[in-house]
């Protein structure tokens, strides 16, 4: 994990920047519906852009996980993701508005456990990944960059 402060907001949705970066940013209440619909949209997303399945299946799995862990784990009324994709990577980034007192870790869960894999599993599919504050001041941002096979058109 890296904790990191590079990764900025931008008011641009699904627009080319540059000529090399595309990039949308979408809210949804924070609720565990809000997982199916975040997913999907990153998977349309990406499609539309022109990216690899095998990247498309690791962003749905990382966006999952982050906008899970921040419905159950924070105080938060909506989650944003922003979504950005350059030549090299794809950058998910999941902001809450909670105030939990610790931030988001990998543990190791037992065999019987149901949960507390998923930081894992994003470090395993991310080039890199790591939390910031939120620009507000309140929340934080979860951010993973996934290497991905193919330059957006």
């Amino acid at each position: 994990m890296v904790l990191s402060h590079d990764a900025p907001s931008s008011g641009l949705c699904g627009r080319s920047l540059l000529g090399h970066l595309r990039q949308d940013a979408f809210h949804f209440p924070a609720l565990n519906t809000s997982v199916a619909e975040a997913r999907q949209r990153v998977l349309t997303r990406l499609r539309e852009w022109g990216i690899d399945e095998v990247a498309c299946d690791d962003a749905q799995l990382v966006v999952s996980e982050l906008v899970t862990n921040a419905v159950r784990h924070t105080d938060s009324e909506k989650v944003s993701c922003q979504l950005r994709v350059s030549r090299v990577v794809v950058r998910i980034e999941v902001a809450d508005q909670g105030d939990a007192p610790t931030e988001p870790r990998v543990r190791r869960s037992g065999t019987d456990e149901e949960s507390g894999r998923g930081l894992l599993l994003v470090g395993a599919l991310s080039r890199e990944w790591g939390v910031r504050p939120d620009d507000s001041g309140h929340g934080r941002v979860v951010w993973a960059d996934l290497p991905h096979g193919r330059h957006p058109h």
